[in-house]
């Protein structure tokens, strides 16, 4: 593949490749240090939109691609096609199993993708029932069901826990013994060994080529870093200013005895938990144990949490509160919630949402509200993306975005469910130091959940961790506990 005087402009983001040669026994890694232009350049690379000049030839004929748009866009159809309303159960989407078929892949070839995804398990599962990290190895079985010859990964390793980080690792191993890969990412330590060379991405274009020895040797992350824990300050004092006073019952959450089971088999039984005032807790376990679900019973956003003793913020569930009583108190970052978030308003209606806790804008906010959203927009750098529609916005921005609609109106509880994904190297970096600061001067309390053990905050010292059990069916032990 070959790209020559490459320049594309969007509403929110442009991009510049001046030259660019990705030959075919070599392995990309591709880096952001301060980029939003990383899912234009995988659109790029795959075909997927052509570019406005300049041109990219000599490209092989299959090109596969697991990135957060293609998710989003198999989501868009499987809410297209929900048949809920019509039906006598829920419908969860189509199969696990029937979308892998559905992507090319032959019924004799369908076991051995299912094998090297790890999804034999979830195969008759339906689409909206998958958790984030379920959902990614889905959509690479996806990408390998089209016999790529070149396998373009955005982010392959966001929301795997760490079992299933070593198992994409051997299998990307193995894949680049047979095609070329581009790995795209913002996390200077998920880069493979096989890589052989690196491209290096500023704000808006191709900056710098090397060979993998001479990446490992580059001084630009320290730089970097040190440039975020600036950002992240400002990100502190800017809440710190707006602060409220505490109001709250204690304790903030109380569940008793709570069980979520299924027809098919129980997520988890016998919770006991209680977060105190000033705690700050992290949910730690493998894809699929029920983590959001967890945090889900405390939203209210999971139907199972009025069959249960739970009290948040000193309102029973199922004693008369409406969820918004509830959730207006809360300030919420996951990717159901950024999936969720589909209507194109406005950047500054997305920050002024959350005063609200509504997706989208339905309230005129006040002139004081206003102002503090454009305090949040310069903060993001993005002051001049004020009106750009959200849905316009690469992945990382819109998750900027999320992050700020969370914290701008001082929530009692901050829920935070892989809140990194779709960020760039210094974006992450600035949230990472943030919520440290948050959490460590107690301006909200945290419950967050990371799978990357080097995204510990070191603020927290609650835990509840998941842990498998013998019998499958029995679902997992909660321990909760304080190091």
């Amino acid at each position: 593949m070959k790209i020559q005087q490459l320049t594309h402009t969007t509403s929110s983001v442009s991009l510049q490749i001046d030259e660019w040669h990705l030959l075919p026994h070599q392995h990309w890694g591709v880096f952001s240090t301060h980029s939003h232009g990383s899912s234009l350049l995988v659109q790029l690379l795959s075909g997927n939109l052509a570019p406005q000049a300049g041109v990219i030839c000599e490209s092989p004929e299959r090109i596969g691609c697991v990135s957060l748009q293609e998710q989003q866009k198999l989501l868009d159809i499987e809410l297209a096609k929900e048949d809920t309303d019509f039906m006598d159960h829920i419908d969860y989407g189509t199969t696990v199993e029937a979308l892998i078929v559905e992507a090319g892949c032959d019924r004799d070839e369908l076991e051995v993708l299912l094998d090297k995804t790890d999804l034999q398990a979830l195969r008759l599962r339906g689409f909206r029932q998958l958790s984030t990290g379920e959902t990614r190895r889905l959509m690479l079985a996806r990408a390998l069901a089209t016999k790529p010859e070149m396998l373009i990964l955005d982010e392959p390793y966001t929301g795997l826990d760490i079992k299933h980080r070593q198992h994409l690792s051997e299998l990307l191993n193995e894949l680049a013994q047979k095609i070329r890969l581009v790995i795209v990412t913002s996390r200077e330590d998920e880069l493979p060994e096989f890589i052989t060379h690196i491209a290096l991405f500023d704000e808006s274009s191709l900056s710098q080529t090397m060979t993998r020895d001479e990446w490992l040797n580059h001084p630009l992350l320290e730089q970097m870093k040190a440039l975020s824990e600036a950002r992240s300050e400002a990100l502190v004092e800017l809440m710190a200013a707006e602060q409220k006073t505490d109001q709250y019952p204690n304790p903030r959450v109380e569940m008793k005895d709570v069980s979520v089971e299924y027809v098919d088999a129980n997520i988890f039984t016998g919770v006991n938990w209680s977060i105190e005032a000033g705690q700050h807790w992290q949910v730690r376990g493998p894809n699929g144990c029920g983590k959001s679900t967890l945090l889900g019973l405390i939203m209210g956003d999971h139907p199972q949490c009025y069959s249960n003793d739970i009290t948040v913020l000193g309102m029973k569930r199922g004693s008369g509160e409406t969820i918004w009583d509830v959730k207006k108190h809360i300030g919420v970052v996951s990717s159901a919630l950024h999936l969720q978030y589909r209507v194109d308003c406005s950047a500054l209606d997305v920050l002024c949402s959350g005063f609200y806790d509504s997706i989208g804008l339905y309230q005129q906010p006040s002139a004081k509200e206003v102002k503090l959203a454009k305090q949040w927009l310069a903060l993001l750098e993005m002051s001049e993306l004020e009106r750009a529609g959200f849905r316009s916005l690469d992945y990382g921005r819109q998750r900027l975005l999320l992050i700020g609609r969370a914290l701008i109106k001082q929530p009692a509880l901050l829920i935070l469910d892989e809140p990194y994904q779709g960020l760039d190297f210094i974006n992450r970096k600035l949230v990472y130091h943030a919520l440290n600061r948050i959490a460590s001067t107690h301006l909200t309390q945290l419950l967050y959940v990371t799978h990357y053990e080097e995204d510990a905050l070191e603020a927290i010292d609650h835990f509840v961790d998941f842990v498998a059990q013998d019998d499958p069916t029995a679902g997992y032990q909660v321990n909760i506990y304080q190091a």
